[in-house]
């Protein structure tokens, strides 16, 4: 499928990511990503019930392949972690709609704005569905900060509209970036560009970080950030 070329779609400012490689950045299982980003069907009762995508995605179909763009990556790890606060799934749909028209983004959780909006969203959820956890969500901010916390947010370079631009996976102090803006957002050795997994590979194959920096003109720390970045991302998929 051709993708309109315009500022909104073009690949190069959105970031392309197929799902194993969204699973392995993210540490979500591939499967819970297609549902959500895809939906699914279920079984209730006699009948058969569909239920949608969470989130509208930034990319079509691509060739019948599902992909993620950079900003639909960023919010995959926000859902994520209502998911493992047992935040219930009505809920995060209920809190995603509202966010929605509050915030006017499609991707409105790994806004910056969420961070202070967040718990008027809760509330206001709260408040229609009687949960007693959204309530503690909105009205504690050492309950709100355990599901949507610093480490959701660090590392993360924000725009002037508040929406996530750059993600920094190891601290803004090394290396490794994902940026949607360069190489089709794939993790890469900001101040040359190179891939981690080229670098990676390349110390495996000349079984030395130092010559492998000399290669291709990076600081040996540099190449071992590369390299934690991806026995880290290996690690996920290996867990």
């Amino acid at each position: 499928m051709d993708i309109p070329e315009s500022p909104e779609s073009s690949l190069l400012g959105i970031g392309l990511y197929a799902v194993p490689e969204a699973s392995r950045l993210t540490g979500i299982p591939q499967a819970r990503l297609r549902r959500w980003l895809r939906g699914y069907t279920y079984r209730s009762g006699e009948a058969v019930a569909a239920s949608a995508p969470v989130w509208p995605r930034q990319l079509p179909d691509i060739d019948g392949t599902l992909g993620l763009g950079f900003l639909d990556l960023m919010e995959a790890r926000f859902i994520d972690a209502f998911r493992k606060a047992d935040v219930p799934w009505r809920v995060i749909r209920v809190c995603a709609e509202r966010a929605r028209e509050l915030l006017g983004i499609d991707h409105p959780f790994s806004s910056q704005r969420f961070r202070t909006d967040g718990r008027t969203i809760f509330a206001e959820v709260a408040g229609q569905s009687g949960e007693a956890q959204l309530l503690d969500l909105a009205k504690s901010q050492l309950a709100f900060a355990r599901v949507i916390g610093p480490s959701l947010y660090a590392g993360i370079e924000f725009s002037d509209r508040d929406m996530p631009l750059r993600w920094w996976p190891l601290g803004r102090q090394t290396a490794v970036v994902i940026d949607p803006a360069r190489s089709f957002g794939q993790p890469i050795v900001s101040t040359r560009g190179i891939p981690t997994a080229v670098l990676a590979d390349a110390v495996a194959a000349e079984g030395s970080a130092a010559k492998v920096a000399r290669l291709y003109h990076v600081t040996p720390q540099a190449v071992h950030a590369a390299l934690r970045f991806e026995q880290r991302t290996a690690n996920r998929l290996a867990a």
